[in-house]
């Protein structure tokens, strides 16, 4: 396989230009120049708020610098609280290119838009020019999230992804999952699969977190759209949720941004910590995979069951789709049929097969169905973090 090299040593599947916008005020600027651009290589990305928040920074110096991306054009109003000169350091310091337009300096809506599209046609010539090299299987981050899950995600498409797990982690690739909201009755069974004690032991409390995130706020992951497509209980959605997995060994757990030291599995600690003040930790299934991407995903695996049709800007997403009904409904927008598998067309390991076999594909330039739609959803909002402890990492 050939990779895009990066300044940095990097090595990405994409070549990507970001335009990110720094406050909501400066969306509509920053989003007239993607949508002008007219290049499936320029996306749009940003955050919406005002008031600075370190997670929010800290993700978007991730994303602006993920081995996907070659350049950056960065579109502020002026007086938000973000922190665009610590964000241009971080970029530049990586090698990549990075512009600055400040709205409010640049004579309004209009000029900014003409002079952001000369800015992203020079970032594009530029990214052009970058140079391809080996890239090994073992260099590949994959992650995975569920999203509008029924009564056959546990039963075809989870336990496949979760097979696709277990094929690239043998190969050394690094497989990140997360939702531990969406686990909650899985501890155990997750720490019986760490690498040591002191791991499971933050597993258990990483997800005895989440159920008193979900306690103090009066709800949890179990949403009316769950009952409708046949799940009954927290528990089954969650055992469904875990068989993403696979049966590899847990060799640590990762917040939002932060990359896996090494080779292997890992859970992502989405919730946030301290006291619960941000409502529902992931607002929508984007935020789950902006965060896996921030953490070095080029690939995310999303299983359904109801049916969803999003992507993401920055890396790929395979839709793998659970229930055969949604996938007759739904085939445009679907990558992998796992409902195969309900109607004993399939096994299970075959179904894997063919996620490990797509994966590598899109690794290899090959458009998922999202990708290819135009889809390039986007979703970051405040939250806060601690950084975690050796104890949670691989000795």
């Amino acid at each position: 396989m050939k990779a895009y090299l990066r300044a940095d040593g990097q090595k990405g599947i994409r070549n990507v230009v970001v335009v990110a916008y720094l406050v909501e005020c400066a969306h509509h600027v920053a989003r007239k120049i993607v949508t002008l651009a007219d290049n499936t290589d320029v996306q749009l990305i940003g955050f919406p708020g005002c008031y600075p928040n370190e997670y929010a920074l800290d993700m978007m110096k991730k994303l602006c610098t993920h081995a996907n991306v070659s350049g950056a054009l960065l579109v502020s109003l002026g007086c938000e609280g973000f922190n665009r000169e610590a964000l241009q350091q971080q970029i530049i310091a990586s090698g990549r290119d990075c512009e600055t337009l400040v709205i409010q300096q640049n004579g309004g809506t209009r000029s900014t838009i003409d002079k952001g599209l000369a800015c992203v046609a020079n970032l594009v010539a530029k990214a052009q020019q970058t140079p391809m090299v080996d890239f090994a299987i073992s260099e590949l981050i994959v992650g995975t999230i569920c999203g509008g899950s029924d009564g056959t995600s546990g039963i075809s498409a989870n336990p496949a992804v979760g097979r696709a797990f277990d094929k690239l982690i043998a190969e050394q690739a690094t497989c990140i999952f997360e939702e531990t909201g969406e686990l909650i009755g899985c501890e155990q069974i997750m720490a019986d699969r760490a690498i040591d004690d002191e791991v499971g032991q933050a597993i258990i409390e990483c997800v005895e977190k989440a159920e008193n995130y979900y306690r103090i706020m009066g709800y949890g992951s179990f949403a009316p759209g769950n009952a409708e497509g046949g799940l009954t209980t927290q528990e089954e959605k969650s055992m469904g949720a875990y068989a993403k997995s696979g049966a590899s060994k847990i060799k640590g757990i990762i917040k939002p941004g932060e990359k896996a030291p090494e080779h292997g599995l890992y859970l992502m600690d989405v919730v946030p910590d301290g006291e619960p003040r941000f409502g529902f930790p992931n607002i929508a299934d984007n935020a789950e995979i902006v965060e896996m991407i921030a953490s070095g995903c080029h690939v995310i695996l999303f299983t359904t069951g109801r049916g969803s049709v999003v992507g993401s800007a920055i890396s790929p997403v395979i839709k793998v789709c659970a229930n055969p009904e949604t996938y007759a409904k739904l085939a445009e927008d679907m990558d992998i049929n796992a409902g195969k598998i309900i109607l004993g067309q399939a096994s299970v390991d075959s179904v894997g097969e063919e996620i490990y076999q797509l994966t590598l594909q899109l690794a290899q330039g090959e458009k998922s169905k999202s990708e290819a739609l135009g889809h390039q959803e986007f979703l970051l909002t405040y939250k806060q973090f601690h950084k975690l402890g050796p104890a949670c990492l691989p000795h």
